[in-house]
């Protein structure tokens, strides 16, 4: 696992204070940035979704498109802090509100 950044995990928390949903592309951005960003588990040892699991093919997919791309943990890191501030401002931000449960 990497380590994380204070700012990685307060985005984190605030990634789940958003106001508004974001779009599917960009859940998909979080999730993948967030998993390379984390490497808990890294990608070689993470589970393959099942033939049916097309949610979790795409989510695969753009976490393995990072891992392609050469981003390395840091990287993603960076980026998933950046991409949060950038919902932030889009969907608004409840500092107050109530974490909700995320699921993988």
């Amino acid at each position: 696992m990497a380590s994380s950044s204070a700012a990685f995990t307060k985005a984190v928390q605030e990634s789940r204070q958003l106001t508004a949903k974001p779009t599917n592309d960009e859940l998909l951005q979080l999730y993948a940035l967030y998993k390379q960003g984390s490497q808990d588990p890294a990608i070689e040892k993470a589970p393959n979704p099942g033939a049916f699991d097309l949610k979790g093919k795409a989510k695969k997919g753009a976490w393995q498109k990072l891992v392609d791309a050469d981003v390395t943990p840091e990287q993603a890191q960076e980026r998933y802090v950046q991409l949060v501030e950038k919902l932030k401002a889009a969907y608004g931000f409840d500092e107050a509100k109530e974490l909700e449960a995320v699921g993988e």
